[in-house]
């Protein structure tokens, strides 16, 4: 079912309205009964709809976080796109990009190869419905969320499918979204896009839509996030920092650093996390300069051990925490204590900046930088935002500041930003990253990350 003119399960000829199989009972196909009893089964052993298990439900309880009201983040997160669609005078949001999905309809499918393969994107109309286009007969796995108008079939134009016939395959695929602009927007013809191969952006301007840049609406939209989405993003770190735990405790010289850094991906997954974004875990002289990937090095006694978690977690949320760590059980060197202060002091005093209001040429003009051994070496930026990924703004060092860069923006409540340090020097042994993740607040800031700094290190 992989055509634009499919008929059945999707419901492509309906009004839009939830899926009904009635509409689908046509020649050759079982009849009513048995499609919604197929559907209802499958909607009710969605991952969503199961949840996230003893184990972390247990953590969550004795951190004392409370559940989220899921049906409000998700109308929250709606009226953010439209009213970022409604102040450009846009017509819809369509996108492809399976976070953007997730925040405009709460549902997965596939997350990782959906990023690399065209295979799913969603609608979002200013003043109409939201249609999800998803992948051959994956309806029910967004029965969930209860935000999702229809569900159609998702017309590809990857190479995977349609080979050298591509451009026609565009073509159809341009004259549906097109058909789907006159369905639902009137005679708006201005809509959003978040990605778009080259020949799908021509194709859609040849048949009279003007195209404009989803990904400013929908980040401007995620930047802000609701009182649930924090409880989502809690919940998030809690999970991620019980996995760190687990690989501290785990962490024996000897072992590589790939057999570390599973010990994250198993405890993500097991606590209903999704994936993990970079590989960023090194030992010893790997850690300088920094962006080693992990590796099959085995891991030695007394060597610093830092990674970026990079985590996405339960609920999609981003827990984007850093720690470094020393490995056997000995006494860290003098350089090894250098460093980690450096690196500790320089988060401790540029979180204590933050506060709304400020603008971030504030921010980069009055965080704490670097010595001028290790500034050559520096992280790509102080701070950086974070939502269901790493996402606007980005703070740079005041070395690293471009006349393109929104110097005059400010800091609102429900923000929340990582707060970075890479700390090694030009041509030292080690390095040492350190990173927290801190929420906006009315009053100032509240620090989200809680797992403790390395005594050692930091004593």
């Amino acid at each position: 079912m992989e055509t634009s003119d499919a008929k059945g399960l999707f419901g492509r000829h309906r009004k839009i309205m939830p899926f009904s199989p009635d509409d689908a009972a046509i020649a050759g196909q079982p009849d009513a009964a048995l499609l919604r009893a197929a559907r209802d089964k499958a909607a009710a052993l969605n991952q969503h709809v199961l949840g996230y298990g003893a184990l972390a439900e247990g953590e969550w309880a004795a951190a004392g976080i409370p559940a989220p009201d899921l049906a409000a983040m998700r109308t929250y997160r709606l009226e953010r796109i439209r009213a970022e669609l409604a102040r450009r005078d846009y017509a819809g949001l369509l996108v492809y990009d399976p976070v953007n999905i997730r925040y405009a309809t709460d549902s997965t499918n596939m997350q990782l190869w959906v990023t690399h393969n065209a295979t799913r994107f969603c609608f979002v109309a200013t003043d109409g419905p939201v249609i999800l286009y998803d992948y051959h007969h994956s309806e029910h796995l967004s029965d969930h969320a209860g935000v999702v108008d229809e569900v159609r079939p998702c017309l590809s134009t990857i190479f995977m499918y349609g080979g050298d016939l591509i451009e026609e395959r565009i073509g159809r695929w341009a004259d549906e979204v097109a058909a789907l602009v006159a369905e639902t927007c009137g005679t708006n013809r201005r809509i959003a896009i978040d990605c778009l191969q080259p020949g799908a952006h021509a194709a859609l301007i040849a048949r009279g839509i003007k195209v404009h840049d989803g990904q400013q609406v929908i980040e401007r939209a995620r930047a802000v996030k609701s009182a649930d989405e924090i409880v989502c993003m809690r919940r998030a770190v809690v999970a991620c920092e019980r996995a760190m735990a687990e690989m501290e405790a785990g962490l024996r010289p000897g072992m590589s650093e790939n057999d570390l850094w599973a010990l994250l991906h198993h405890g993500n997954i097991v606590r209903g996390g999704e994936w993990i974004e970079t590989r960023l875990l090194a030992s010893g002289p790997r850690t300088n300069p920094w962006f080693q990937e992990s590796s099959a090095r085995p891991i030695e006694a007394g060597d610093l051990v830092a990674f970026d978690t990079d985590l996405i977690g339960p609920y999609g949320f981003c827990a984007d925490l850093s720690r470094t760590w020393l490995a056997g059980d000995g006494a860290p060197t003098d350089e090894q204590r250098a460093l980690y202060r450096i690196a500790a002091d320089q988060v401790a005093y540029n979180m204590e900046l933050l506060r709304p209001g400020l603008s971030f040429r504030d921010l980069w003009e009055t965080a704490k930088s670097l010595p001028a051994d290790c500034l050559p070496n520096r992280y790509g930026c102080l701070y950086h935002g974070v939502g269901l990924c790493d996402e606007y703004p980005t703070i740079p060092y005041r070395d690293d500041v471009e006349p393109d860069i929104p110097a005059d923006e400010t800091l609102v409540p429900g923000m929340v930003l990582c707060v970075e340090s890479y700390t090694g020097r030009l041509g030292g042994h080690e390095g040492v990253k350190l990173e927290e993740q801190v929420l906006i607040t009315e009053a100032g800031f509240e620090k989200l990350s809680a797992y403790p700094l390395d005594a050692r290190l930091n004593g």
